[in-house]
C-alpha cells in the first residue's frame, strides 16, 4: 500500500462525518401540516447544486430534525441508471431554508475535517469510478449509506487540509476558464454547422431551379409496424428503427430483427441512397436524416422511420442535404404533431414540404462545396472535443496529486491527523446519552463489510468494523 505523508492518517468515512440516507418518499407524505423544501438526486450536478426545481413534502418536527440540512453538509448521488454519475457530490450552503433530503441522496456531515476538502476527495472518487465499481444493483448502480461509511479517506493535518483546497480551487477555477471557452466555441461551431446548411439550399431556390413538394420529388414510405406475433418466425430479418438513425450516420451495433415473409420483406426492404428519417422523436429531433449506403445488407425499416426515395434527376446526397437543411432550420417542426409527448411527421405532412430542386449537376456540385466546409468544421469540432476530454483528465490527474499529498508542501509543525482523529473520536466518546444512541443506531442501520479500493496513488486498506 502506498505509504501516506507525514503527519497523514486513514479512517472511515464514518469515523470523520455522519453519514445518513435521506428520507424516503410515500403519498402520505405529499401533503401535510409540514411541508419543506428537499433536495433530490435531480438537484445535484458536477458544477454544484441545481435549485430551480426543488420540490416538498411532509417532514414532521422531529423528522426535520434528522433530514434537515446545514450550511457544510456535503450531499451525493446515492444512485443513478448511468455509472458515471453514482456518487456526484455538491456541498450545502444553505441556499434554502429548512430544507431537508430525500433517499436519492446521501448527506455526509463533517465532525471535524473541512467539508470542502471532503468534497474534492468524494468528486474525486466519483469521477475516476470508483463508486460505481462498488455499487450494487442492476439497472440501477446504488453505492448505499453502509459502503460509503466504510469508505477510506486520507486524511491530512487540518491545516494542509485548508492548503489543498486552496490549491485545487486556484487549478480548477484556470482549468474552468479553458472550459468555457472550449463550450464557447462548440456552441459557435454548431451555429456555424447550421448556418452553413441553411445557406447551402435556399428554401425559395434559384434562378434556374425548380421548387417542388417532397411527394413530387421522390417516394415516401413508412416502415412496417411492430407486432408481438413477429418477435418470432421462420423468415427473421433485420430492420432498422429510430434508435439507429442519427444525422448523416446509421448506428449498426444494435440490430433488432423481425419475421418478413419475402413479399413483405421486398415491400419494406432498403436500398442503397434510400433516406431515413426519424418519424417520431423530440421536436428538434424531428425529421433527423441518414442515408443507407448498402450496410448491413439485406435490411428493412419499421415505422419509426419514414423512406425517401429520390426519383429520378435527384442525387441521393442532394435529398439528404436538403432534408437535413430542413431539419436544422426547423422546417419539419412546423408539420409536427404530439401525441402522448412524441412528436411525430405523418406521411401526408412530410409529402407536403417543400423541396428546391437544382440542376443535376449543380445539385452535386453544391453537395461537394458543402461536404468540404462540413469535414472542416468536423476536424474543428472533434479538437474541441479532445480538449474537454484532456480537461476532465487533467482535472483527474490534479485531485490524483492532492490526495497522494504532492500538490502542496508538508508541514512539519502542524498538528497531526492522527491527533485530531483521537480528538474527534474522544469528543464523540463524550457526546450525550442520546447522541451516543443515535450514533449507535446509526452503525447499526449501516453495518456492512468493509471495501477495499485501489487507486492510482494509494490504496484503500480493509479495516473491521
Amino acid at each position: 500500500m502506498t505509504e501516506l505523508p507525514s503527519g497523514w492518517t486513514r479512517a472511515r468515512l464514518d469515523e470523520v462525518a455522519e453519514v445518513r440516507l435521506g428520507r424516503q418518499r410515500s403519498p402520505k407524505n405529499h401533503t401535510g401540516d409540514h411541508m419543506r423544501p428537499y433536495l433530490r438526486a435531480a438537484n445535484v450536478d458536477w458544477n454544484g447544486l441545481k435549485l430551480d426545481d426543488v420540490k416538498s413534502m411532509n417532514f414532521t418536527d422531529e423528522e426535520a430534525k434528522v433530514y434537515r440540512l446545514q450550511p457544510g453538509d456535503i450531499v451525493l448521488a446515492e444512485a443513478s441508471g448511468s455509472p458515471g454519475e453514482v456518487g456526484k457530490p455538491a456541498i450545502w450552503n444553505g441556499e434554502i431554508e429548512d430544507c431537508c433530503i430525500q433517499n436519492t441522496l446521501l448527506r455526509v456531515r463533517s465532525y471535524g475535517p473541512d467539508p470542502h476538502y471532503l468534497l474534492h476527495f468524494l468528486r474525486f472518487e466519483a469521477l475516476r469510478g470508483a463508486f460505481v465499481e462498488h455499487s450494487r444493483g442492476v439497472g440501477i448502480h446504488h453505492i448505499g449509506a453502509a459502503r460509503l461509511s466504510s469508505w477510506l479517506i486520507p486524511l491530512p493535518p487540518l491545516v494542509e487540509q485548508r492548503a489543498i483546497v486552496a490549491a485545487l480551487e486556484n487549478r480548477f477555477s484556470r482549468l474552468e476558464v479553458a472550459i468555457r471557452s472550449v463550450r464557447v466555441a462548440k456552441r459557435r461551431l454548431r451555429n456555424l454547422r447550421r448556418r452553413v446548411l441553411i445557406e447551402a439550399v435556399p428554401i425559395r431556390g434559384r434562378e434556374g431551379w425548380s421548387v417542388r413538394s417532397v411527394a413530387e420529388a421522390g417516394r415516401v414510405d413508412l416502415g412496417r409496424q411492430r407486432h408481438p406475433d413477429w418477435h418470432q418466425g421462420p423468415n427473421m430479418r433485420s430492420y432498422l428503427r429510430v434508435a439507429n438513425v442519427f444525422e448523416d450516420r446509421i448506428d449498426t451495433s444494435d440490430l433488432m430483427e423481425m419475421d418478413f415473409p419475402p413479399s413483405v420483406f421486398e415491400k419494406f426492404r432498403l436500398r442503397e441512397g434510400d433516406i431515413l428519417l426519424n418519424e417520431g422523436q423530440s421536436p428538434e429531433l424531428l425529421g433527423r436524416p441518414a442515408m443507407y449506403r448498402g450496410v448491413p445488407a439485406e435490411v428493412a425499416f419499421t415505422n419509426s422511420l419514414l423512406r425517401f426515395r429520390a426519383a429520378d434527376g435527384i442525387d441521393p446526397e442532394w435529398a439528404l442535404l436538403v432534408f437535413r437543411r430542413h431539419m436544422h432550420a426547423g422546417r419539419f417542426t412546423q408539420e409536427v404533431r404530439i401525441t402522448t409527448n412524441i412528436a411525430h411527421l405523418s406521411v401526408g405532412r412530410f409529402k407536403a414540404v417543400e423541396f428546391p430542386i437544382p440542376p443535376l449537376a449543380q445539385q452535386r456540385e453544391i453537395v461537394s462545396r458543402t461536404e468540404e466546409l462540413m469535414a472542416g468544421l468536423d476536424r474543428l469540432s472533434a479538437a474541441a472535443d479532445r480538449s474537454e476530454r484532456r480537461a476532465a483528465a487533467l482535472r483527474v490527474s490534479i485531485l490524483a496529486e492532492a490526495f497522494a499529498g504532492r500538490l502542496v508542501a508538508q508541514d512539519p509543525n502542524a498538528e497531526p491527523a492522527s491527533d485530531s482523529l483521537a480528538l474527534i473520536r474522544a469528543r464523540r466518546a463524550a457526546a450525550p446519552p442520546s447522541q451516543k444512541a443515535r450514533s449507535r443506531r446509526t452503525q447499526i442501520e449501516l453495518a456492512a463489510p468493509p471495501i477495499r479500493v485501489i487507486g492510482k496513488d494509494y490504496q484503500q486498506e480493509e479495516l473491521p468494523l
